[in-house]
This record gives structure tokens, C-alpha cells and sequence, in this order.
């Protein structure tokens, strides 16, 4: 089933969720040392990330486009907005925002080279073992963040699913689109451009920065761009 691995995903951050609100009573101070430990962590994930890059210059141009036209469309905005109606349709006295529950679950669940790699080897090969293990760190750290975020968290399980999903049965069809040396410089480029994202979401986690990283995702289309427009003048010249 090319969905299996997704589906998993998506079941274990709303357990993760559920099981956050029902440990909503956790002292203040805990929760504060365990996100903040997650936002360490997060960070280090990030520059992991961002270290794989073989050709740093697609990573700054994507990142530079990507910003620019993420800040045209104002897509950090309209993620809030989102959630904001959501916050209005789940009328509750939930502890936290939900917009920011959303928002902060999605940007964490949904960029990184987990989620791509996962649901490409899902679609491809049919193996869902990546995503089982992003689904078992997406449930616990949806717990953790429901414990100080609330219950939009669990409202990020659409994307996710839609996103995942999306890329595992567009892989189903792939290996007969692209060669698999442009896919494999695709992942790695995209794998340090989703780090420098991934490194940011540490940071506002941590309340260094209040960086829109939400107006950075068009980079990963522009990565695939560059790629391949490289991709080709190799193959020419």
C-alpha cells in the first residue's frame, strides 16, 4: 500500500497530540526545559542538514528566491490565517494558540528530507521504513508540543498527510520521469535547503528570532529548478 507510511505518520502525531492534552497539567518549568531541549535538538538536526549540500550556491539562491516569493504571496500569513479560522471553528479554552499549534507542527512535520526520502521509497520501492520512524518522532515531539501549543497541533496532520501522500504516489511514476543521478542531487540539495529551514524553526522555537520560515518553502520548488538546469548544462557541455 504507497500510503501505509503516511497514514502511519498521520496517526501518530494525532495519538501524540491526544496523549499531550491529557499531560496538559505538566509543571510549567518541565515543559519550558523539554521544548527547549526539542529546539536544541531541532537546531543541530537543521545544521546537519544544511552540511550535506555539495553545491552551497543552489541552497543561497533557493533560500534568496524562495524568500521572495514566499514574502510576495505571504504564505507565513495565510498558514496563520488558516489557523486562526480553525481557532474559530474549535470553539474551546484550549491552553495556547492554535494558529500557532498549526503553524508550528506543520513547518516541523512537513520540511525536512524525512518526509521526501520516506514517501519517495514508499512510492518507489514500496518501503515504508522512514516514515515509520519520522512517525514515531513526529508523535512524541506532537506531544510535547501540545502540552505548551494546545490542540492545533493536531490539525497538522492534513498537510502532512496531503504532502506526503502527494509525493509517495507521484513516486509510483518518477523513476520513469527522471534519472536517478538528478533525483540523488535533487534529495541532497534539498536536504540542506530544508536544514537552513529546519535550523530557523529551532531558533523561533527557542524565542531567538521570529523568522517567517513559512515564506521560505517556494525554495524547495526553486531547488528542483536548479537542479535540473544544472543537470542539463552538465549533460551538454
Amino acid at each position: 500500500m504507497v500510503l501505509l507510511g503516511t497514514i502511519v505518520n498521520g496517526i501518530c502525531i494525532m495519538i501524540g497530540t491526544l496523549i499531550g492534552k491529557l499531560l496538559h497539567r505538566i509543571p510549567e518549568g518541565i515543559k519550558a526545559t523539554v521544548m527547549h531541549g526539542i529546539a536544541l535538538a531541532v537546531i543541530v538536526l537543521g545544521l546537519q542538514m544544511g552540511f550535506k549540500s555539495t553545491n552551497f550556491l543552489i541552497v543561497i539562491l533557493s533560500i534568496v528566491i524562495g524568500a521572495v516569493i514566499g514574502e510576495i504571496l505571504a504564505l507565513e500569513a495565510k498558514l496563520n490565517a488558516l489557523g486562526i479560522w480553525l481557532e474559530k471553528k474549535v470553539a474551546s479554552k484550549e491552553q495556547g494558540s492554535i494558529a500557532q499549534g498549526f503553524v508550528t507542527a506543520t513547518l516541523i512535520f512537513v520540511i525536512g528530507a524525512m518526509a521526501i526520502i520516506g514517501a519517495l521509497d514508499s512510492g518507489i520501492r514500496g518501503d515504508h521504513a522512514v516514515l515509520y520512524t519520522k512517525a514515531m518522532i513526529d508523535g512524541f515531539t506532537a506531544l510535547i508540543l501540545t502540552t505548551t501549543l494546545g490542540i492545533g497541533v493536531i490539525f497538522s496532520v492534513i498537510p502532512v498527510v496531503i504532502y506526503q501522500g502527494g509525493i509517495a504516489l507521484f513516486a509510483t511514476q518518477i523513476d520513469r520521469l527522471i534519472p536517478q543521478e538528478l533525483m540523488d542531487h535533487f534529495i541532497l540539495e534539498m536536504t540542506a535547503t530544508g536544514g537552513l529551514m529546519i535550523f530557523a524553526i529551532g531558533l523561533n522555537l527557542l524565542g531567538v528570532t521570529k523568522i517567517r520560515v513559512a515564506n521560505f518553502l517556494p525554495g524547495i520548488i526553486i531547488v528542483a529548478i536548479l537542479v535540473s538546469l544544472l543537470y542539463g548544462y552538465e549533460r551538454i557541455f
